[in-house]
Formats: structure tokens, sequence, C-alpha cells
């Protein structure tokens, strides 16, 4: 391939890693046994990295004990607490496949995951808000015949369990140890499926720790930092991103609460003197936005990832100035990837770090293709592909959709239409799925988000197509206005953006929203915001009127 096509490889001076999660905690303790690991803020727990791994070892034999086997799938439905990550170092100990499940899920799809990944032991939050974990489980044991055990955390069957982790199985760990290759799948990750049921993304130790590992290069972790890390353990966000970056580093994790709560993430970070924090850019716009937020001492943070949804420009600006996170660093990925794939360095000036989302990382391939699969000529929008260590092994059980995203040169196909720079740098313009199409012409809703943030009145904004008569789609910006009380019109929005947008890009609807249907993993939910809004006018769920231009002002913007 020439400089001239959209094609880059990674390239650096250190190579992957030949480990095993086991093993590269049990180098992390050897190296650094008495700094801190783990910092569970919400119970006040903590453990260096000797104690942690005395934790995980005696959670392992206790597995073992279980009789629990190699590739065994151990599932675990709970929110962030510190029993998350003992179950996920102990189960990649012994060999088991960990499968996470999404903790706002309910009865059916648990049900789903349960069957479909052939579940034997279930770890399992009691409750939380307004979710009865227990119920739910003894309202599906009936129909998951495979399901033997469920562990509630926090409950005697949690401690139960860990009596059973005696030494008499030691040697057996050990055993299990050298059976284990860093090839094996030790993750089933289900991705949030649009259409059907979501789809189960398996992943090797290989695939997770050398992500984990190399994001953490990219930041420049050592044994120094502590990472706060608001984001689900059950995503890759939180568990590669975070668990494995740390502890291949030396790190600290510090958990600020069971879910996202921006108060208790900047009070943690406070507290704990955090260097990194993390978040998709909702959770950063909520913590910038808390009434005291001035009142906290952030001046330990230096830097800190930002993924899920591009950043906006202002946004970005004051993570730098008011929350110090200078070397800030925006991540792209998907969790069939383990999960990211090109990433900002912590010299990239702003521009680099709003518009793009970086470039490769080491040891990996992005090109980006025509519908024909032909590589484009940089600065051409395509379909960003994927190809190295970090591809799934597939979809568990589902050949059939995995050939429909790893083509058979090992190529993830992400679905996502990018741009590569001649810099080598990637802008995401957005899901080819959410490119809107009116009246022949092609609108990425990424750029009209990006420019509405200007917009004095608008807190956050999302930008999707919806059904047209004559143009066949037509544009609808979502909008959260900064003042509930004074929200923007849609003659103040067309008005902001005539002369300055083309005229097929003004939006000629708009919907005014308390919040925006979230993913759990931090995306706005983009097909809901556009179901139902095939009218003229129509009122939402949410109760937000949703205005509409006359055909006239649409057609001449």
């Amino acid at each position: 391939m020439t400089s001239a096509l959209s094609y880059s490889h990674g390239t650096g001076g250190t190579a992957l890693l030949g480990d095993t999660i086991g093993e590269n905690l049990d180098r992390a303790v050897a190296a650094w046994p008495g700094r801190e690991a783990l910092v569970d803020v919400p119970s006040g727990r903590r453990w260096t990295y000797a104690e942690f791994a005395a934790d995980v070892d005696r959670l392992a034999l206790a597995l073992l004990a279980t009789g629990v086997a190699k590739g065994d799938r151990v599932g675990i439905w709970a929110v962030n607490c510190a029993e998350w990550m003992l179950v996920q170092y102990a189960t990649a100990r012994v060999g088991a496949v960990m499968v996470n499940i999404n903790p706002a899920y309910r009865t059916h799809e648990v049900e789903y995951v349960l069957k479909q990944a052939g579940i034997s032991l279930l770890f399992a939050s009691l409750r939380y808000k307004s979710s009865d974990y227990r119920a739910m489980v003894e309202e599906v044991r009936g129909a998951c015949p495979r399901l033997t055990r469920t562990v509630y955390i926090g409950d005697p069957t949690w401690d139960e369990l860990i009596a059973r982790g005696t030494p008499e199985h030691t040697e057996e760990l050990q055993e299990r140890a050298e059976e284990l290759s860093c090839d094996d799948p030790i993750n089933i990750q289900y991705t949030s499926g649009t259409t059907g049921f979501p789809k189960g993304a398996t992943l090797s130790h290989h695939n997770i720790l050398n992500n984990g590992y190399f994001v953490g290069e990219l930041v420049d972790y050592t044994e120094q930092d502590r990472i706060c890390v608001p984001v689900p353990f059950y995503h890759c966000f939180g568990m590669v991103m975070g668990n494995l970056a740390a502890t291949s580093h030396g790190a600290c994790i510090v958990v600020p609460a069971p879910s996202f709560d921006a108060e208790a993430t900047l009070e943690a970070v406070q507290r704990e003197r955090c260097t990194s924090l993390y978040g998709v850019p909702t959770m950063f716009i909520a913590e910038l936005n808390l009434p005291g937020f001035a009142s906290f001492d952030l001046s330990t943070l230096r830097t800190g990832i930002m993924a899920g949804s591009p950043c906006p420009v202002e946004v970005m600006k004051r993570v730098v100035a008011e929350m110090h996170m200078a070397e800030v660093s925006i991540c792209y990925g998907m969790t069939e990837t383990s999960p990211v794939s090109l990433q900002t360095r912590a010299d990239d000036d702003l521009e680099h770090r709003t518009a793009t989302v970086g470039r490769v990382l080491p040891h990996l391939e992005v090109k980006v293709v025509d519908p024909s699969g032909a590589t484009v000529p940089r600065g051409t929008a395509g379909e960003l592909c994927t190809r190295g260590y970090s591809v799934m092994l597939g979809y568990w059980e589902d050949p059939v959709r995995t050939d429909e995203v790893v083509d058979p040169g090992r190529w993830m196909h992400t679905g996502d239409l990018a741009v590569m720079r001649e810099d080598g740098y990637v802008e995401i313009v957005g899901r080819i799925k959410d490119m809107i199409i009116r009246g022949g012409e092609n609108i990425y809703p990424r750029e009209i988000e990006e420019f509405l943030y200007g917009h004095p009145k608008i807190r956050d904004v999302q930008v999707v197509g919806v059904p047209h008569e004559e143009y066949g789609e037509e544009v609808l910006a979502c909008v959260i206005p900064l003042d509930a009380a004074d929200p923007p019109t849609l003659e103040e929005v067309r008005s902001f953006c005539r002369g300055r947008l083309a005229h097929y890009k003004v939006p000629s609807r708009l919907s005014v929203l308390d919040s925006f249907p979230m993913t759990v993993s931090g995306k706005v939910r983009k097909v809901e915001l556009r179901a139902g809004h095939g009218g003229a006018a129509t009122t939402t769920a949410t109760g937000a009127v949703i205005a509409a231009a006359p055909p006239e002002n649409s057609r001449h913007g």
C-alpha cells in the first residue's frame, strides 16, 4: 500500500506481552507488593498488590473446590465493586471464561445470556436501586438448567464460597496455571445490539491484557498513578482500559461508586489524590456542571481517558483547564477489538483530541475501505477496519454472525464511517447506519452536532435522521438545554445555522429533552431518538414536544 491510501500500521519499541492475566498479576505483585492496587471508596476497603493477589488466589482456590473447570463459563451480574475485580482475576487464574452481564438487564435479557453462554456459576449483586437481582435470578432459574450455583456479593453465599478456598487446592491451582495459554478464551462481553439479541464477543488473555497494557503505555502509567474509574466494569472501558491497564503498570484502581455519580467521582478524586479520571463526555459534562464543582481540589489529576462518543471542543477545553487533565487521551474502539484501536497521545493538540480519535495503537493495523472493500485514498470517507492481536476470537457459538463482521483476512469491519488524514490520525464521521441521506445528499450528524455545541442555549445535542415524504429523510436535532426554563426554539436553532451550514444540513425539526437514552457504556442510543418521530410534530415518551419547520423552510434552509 502507498502512503496515499488510508492504511496505517502501529509500530513501537515494546513487544506484545505473552502472559496470561494471572502471570501478569504475579509480575505486578513481585515488583510492587506494598503499593495499593485497589481502593473501594463506598466500603472504605483497601488492598495492596500482595493483599489483592492473596484474595484473588483464595477465590480461585474456592472456584477449584466447587469444580470449576478450564473453559467453564462464570457469569458476573453486578455493579462496580471490589468483588467484581476479584472475580475478574480469579476466573482468569483458573482458566474459566468470565461472562460480563449488563447490570441494567432484566429477566428476558439475563435468561438469554445465561442460556446462550451456558453459565454454570453466577456471581450477582443482591440489589441496586430498583434492581432485585436475587428475585430475577429465581424467576429465570428454571429455564437455565446449566446454572447450578449463584453467589451473591455481600451475602452469606459469598462468605460460604470463600471459606472453601483452602490451601489443600494450592497444587491444583499451580497445575491449572501451567495448563493455560494466553490464547485461551477468558471473557465474553455481550454487545448492545440494535437488532435481535446481543452477541457474545469472545476475548482471550492475549486480546485484553495487551490492549489494557498498551492503552496504559500511551498515557504513561506507572506505579505512581491512581486511576478513578466511574465507568462500568462490565464493559471493556472499565475492565480492560481501567483494571488491566492499572495492574499491568502497578497503578491503583479507585472505585468511586457502584454506578456513575458525578459528586462521588469528584470526591474520590480529591480524597484519593487520583492522577487519572475516566469517563464518557456526558460524565465529564455532568461533573463540570455540578453546583459545587469549583470547591473540589482536582490538582492531582494529569491525565485520563475519554471515550464512547465524540467530545465537544468546549468540554475538552474545560476538562484541560479546570480539571487539570492536560494529558487526557481520546480512545476509539469496540468490544470486538478488546476494545481500543486508535488513541490520541499526551502531546496532541486540542484540535487532534476533539476532531480525531487519534492514531493506531502499536501492533495493530487500520484501514478505511469503500463498499467494495478497496482501500480509499486518505481524506476520503469509508468504513473503518481493524486487524491485529486485538480482534476477538469470534461471537460465542455464532460463526454466522462472526463471519458477517470479520472477513477472511481477519479484518474486523467496524460499521463506522471514518476519514484518515494525511498524518494518519482518524476522524470518525459517524455510524454508517446513522448517516442521513436527504434528497440524495449525505449528511454526517457529527458535523452538525459539533456546530450546535456552540449555541448559547444548548448543553448537549444529538442529531438523527427521521423520515420525510419528499426528501427521504430530514434532520432532527435533539437538545438538552443549558437552562430548562429557557430552551432554544426551532427558529433560534435554524437562525444560528443559516449561512454557516449548507441549507440541507440545517435541522428542520427540534426535540428538547431532559436527557438522552444511553447504553450502560455511555453511548447515546440514537435508535431510540429516531423511534416514533415520523410525523410533523410529536410528543415523546419523556413529554418533550418536537417542533417542525414548515415545508418551504425545510426546502430552502
